[in-house]
């Protein structure tokens, strides 16, 4: 359903009936009738004086320095908070630079709208050379979950609650909303202008599991000896965390957070079962999959990972999801909150517990690897490594289970993951299904005005290097963001050398020695440099307390990295030297 937002008595003063109103404005009232409040994007032509006027109406406006990074913060914010995150772009060049972070929130599912100036249309479609001409609705439709263009003002309402609906409905995604410069000059009466707004009601309604559907998939994981249940960052988006927590401590089945669900239950859950990651998956027999999908995170739901045949169960609001990679036995299809409420409901007195045959081994596995890790973490190389580093990290955010950490970078990701242990759901942001780097500064500007609360960014210096430069926008906004770099000289590590003997160093080696920490110091932030955990440990919680922009170089032994991180298999050169 839709209202319309509000209707104006008759005018009877000549003067007030021959107010107007013009697109700019239309376009920030149709945003705020829908409680939209921020903005994030980079001015321009044609869009300068719509960010001027927003702010002037009371928005907020959070300008950034690359269009990537501030449609990258509008969607971190759409997950945040179930509502579109907004970026504002120029046309063309900036559309394109908007466009690669709406590619990366619709496969992500993260809800967010791209608005975007463009060229005249009569101009572009005889291709007649206009400034930045380009066709960008039908560029954008490939990559985003719906794409619409509004030509005349008395639509701007329509185009806005199409564009909201489509956002955050279904399976939500990033939504292309193309607004010519001519749309945003047009003027017309004021009371129409008003009239035409419309108030999305119930964006996204409850999608409630047939009730058969809901007691195939009891009846199935009653009949299971090794049961597990694996959360997606789906199951995190949806906000049913006392549903989920419910099913999981009501059944005893075990589970297995995906990177982004970590602290949906604390990652220190007795029937967490992350420490024994590959040999749950590869010996469960039935599968419930919540919120997460069988991509290759998951190996596609096959092959050496998954071991042993099994059944799977899958909660997900798409039908077509299911079966996209292996036969479910038993799919539920519905919105997250409704389908594990009615899995709950469906359990009795003789629902099964998982046997202690199953929970056992996955205890005596889980100490085993955490001795371990544990080992792993005691030692005090110099120069630090992965492990030292971010054990120093972990002791101090265990503290503070309410900061939000954003993680990117091959080995900085891959061993943060593991090592930093999350309390809270919807706290650990990073590189998510596409598993691409450059979201950091991006994701870490959204979290802090979002949630308004402190940001830690764990980033690898090549992942950091993507987006370094909104550094600047982080101290223009005195926003609590630390960001810790690991430096260790070049991508992956910082020991390859030109075979040639040339000039021109290695592809993956960066300037020996940088420091990162000096750039923040340039806009007015506080940075340190870090040699040793201790003196990682001091920065972070200095930063912490201080609630300033801050930047800590953590200085990483350059030989401490692996090719690729632990995804060695997709690159060919190094899957072909190990064999």
């Amino acid at each position: 359903m839709a209202e319309v937002v509000g209707t104006i008595e008759p005018q009877t003063a000549a003067a007030e009936v021959a107010q107007t109103t013009d697109g700019f404005h239309i376009v920030i009232d149709a945003l705020k009738a829908n409680d939209i409040d921020t903005i994030f994007g980079l001015v321009g032509i044609p869009i300068t004086d719509l960010a001027r006027l927003a702010q002037a109406e009371g928005m907020r406006f959070i300008g950034f320095r690359h269009e990537q990074h501030a449609g990258n913060a509008a969607a971190i914010a759409g997950y945040m908070t179930k509502k579109p995150g907004i970026c504002l772009t120029v046309s063309a060049p900036g559309f394109l630079n908007g466009l690669t972070a709406l590619a990366n929130a619709t496969t992500n599912c993260f809800p967010m709208i791209l608005i975007s100036g463009s060229s005249e249309r009569e101009i572009v479609d005889l291709q007649q050379g206009d400034y930045e001409e380009m066709d960008q609705l039908n560029a954008a439709k490939p990559y985003a979950k719906a794409a619409y263009r509004v030509l005349h003002a008395e639509d701007i309402g329509i185009g806005v609650a199409r564009a909201i609906r489509a956002a955050v409905s279904g399976r939500p995604g990033g939504v292309y909303l193309d607004l010519p410069a001519k749309l945003l000059a047009q003027t017309m009466d004021a009371v129409k202008g008003k009239n035409s707004l419309i108030r999305v009601i119930d964006a996204a309604p409850r999608q409630l599991p047939a009730p058969e559907s809901v007691q195939r998939a009891l009846d199935l994981l009653k009949g299971a000896k090794r049961p597990l249940i694996l959360l997606g960052k789906g199951a995190a988006y949806a906000q049913a965390d006392a549903e989920i927590r419910a099913f999981v401590e009501k059944t005893g089945i075990p589970y297995l957070p995906m990177s982004m669900a970590k602290g949906l239950l604390p990652d220190t859950h007795e029937q967490s079962a992350s420490a024994a990651r590959s040999f749950v998956l590869a010996e469960a027999d039935v599968v419930v999959l919540i919120g997460a999908r069988l991509n290759w995170l998951l190996s596609h739901g096959k092959g050496k990972t998954w071991g042993k045949p099994k059944q799977f169960v899958q909660i997900d609001i798409s039908p077509t999801e299911i079966d996209s990679n292996v036969a479910i036995a038993a799919p539920v299809i519905g919105d997250i909150g409704s389908c594990v409420s009615a899995l709950v409901a469906g359990l009795d007195a003789s629902f099964p517990k998982p046997s202690i045959e199953w929970t056992g081994a996955i205890t005596e596995r889980k100490s085993t690897n955490l001795a371990k890790m544990a080992a792993t973490l005691a030692k005090n190389p110099s120069p630090m490594n992965f492990h030292s580093a971010l054990r120093a990290i972990r002791d101090v955010l265990k503290t503070r289970p309410d900061i939000n950490v954003v993680n990117e970078g091959a080995n900085t990701l891959d061993y943060a993951r593991s090592i930093i242990d999350m309390y809270e759901p919807r706290k650990r942001f990073d590189s998510g299904t596409w598993g691409i780097m450059g979201i950091g500064m991006g994701f870490a500007i959204g979290a802090a005005v979002t949630s308004g609360k402190p940001v830690v960014a764990i980033e690898g210096d090549s992942a950091f290097g993507f987006s370094g430069m909104e550094l600047e926008t982080i101290c223009r906004y005195d926003l609590p963001v630390c960001t810790i770099v690991f430096n260790n000289n070049g991508v992956y590590r910082g020991t390859d050398v030109n075979p040639t003997g040339g000039k021109d160093v290695a592809p993956t080696v960066f300037v020996k020695n940088a420091r990162y920490d000096k750039m923040i110091e340039a806009f007015g932030g506080i940075g340190h440099n870090a040699t040793t955990p201790e003196e990682l440990t001091k920065a972070l919680l200095e930063a912490i307390a201080s609630g300033k922009p801050t930047l800590i170089n953590a200085v990483i032994d350059e030989a401490a990295g692996t090719e690729s991180g632990r995804l060695t298999n997709l690159n060919p050169q190094s899957a072909a030297m190990k064999k």
